[in-house]
């Protein structure tokens, strides 16, 4: 047997599965995915047509923390859901929980957990990692490596630049204070944020910021405005041929 499908999944038209596939119980494949190699899609994962999700993908699979681990798992996550024309990477893993929006790119051995909400035309680059509870706006864009911690919120039109790292926990673990406390940047409407940077956690970065390459980001930021350093301070406006819509 070179792949297994379940007799209870629902396997659209025009669409083709690569060998040993494994599609579980209620699981629903628009017309005209395409399924690589070995890919797991888990039970009743929706995916939209004209996805592509290619070899050794694992897709809608249900979070696993570790016996230690502060993440509390809801035992009632709804299914992963693809929209429609989406491209899913070699080894990327999709977990159960979240919806993600038409003619996104999840890239090579990016990961996206559950309960996140990614909006239509979102690039995530290869080896992102999307942890729970994020917020994703359309036409956003994640580039390599950059890492996205739970309870962040990104807009339409950000960018992300490769090694970008957001954090949402000043107690880094300790105390019991922390839980009230825990809360990720918010990245508004087309900011971008350079390679390498550090948002601490509950940050708000201004629409059209431009955050610098290397900047650790403490304070909030103010509207179309250039911000660089350790600790960021402005430097000066956007130029008005750099805003968005210009």
């Amino acid at each position: 047997m070179d792949r297994w499908i379940h007799p209870k999944a629902r396997i659209g038209d025009g669409v083709k599965i690569g060998l040993f596939t494994v599609i579980e119980e209620g699981a629903v494949l628009g017309d005209n995915v395409t399924v690589g190699n070995h890919v797991t899609i888990h039970a009743d994962t929706i995916i939209g047509a004209g996805t592509t999700i290619a070899d050794q993908a694992v897709v809608g699979r249900w979070p696993r923390p570790a016996q230690t681990s502060t993440v509390q798992v809801d035992t009632a996550l709804s299914p992963l859901s693809l929209g429609e024309g989406c491209t899913i990477g070699t080894h990327a893993v999709l977990y159960r929980g979240s919806r993600i929006g038409a003619e996104v790119l999840v890239a090579d051995h990016a990961f996206v957990r559950e309960q996140c909400l990614i909006g239509d035309r979102v690039l995530i680059g290869r080896g992102v990692a999307v942890e729970n509870r994020v917020e994703i706006g359309s036409c956003t864009k994640i580039q390599t490596n950059a890492y996205i911690t739970a309870h962040t919120r990104l807009e339409e039109q950000v960018f992300i630049a490769p090694g970008v790292t957001t954090t949402n926990d000043n107690y880094m673990g300790r105390t019991e204070e922390r839980f009230r406390h825990v809360k990720g940047p918010t990245v508004k409407r087309g900011a971008r944020v350079g390679g390498g940077a550090i948002l601490l956690p509950g940050v708000v970065i201004a629409e059209e910021s431009f955050i610098a390459a290397g900047a650790v980001v403490h304070r909030d930021t103010e509207a179309a405005t250039v911000y660089a350093g350790v600790p960021a301070k402005p430097l000066r406006r956007v130029p008005e041929g750099e805003m968005r819509g210009s």
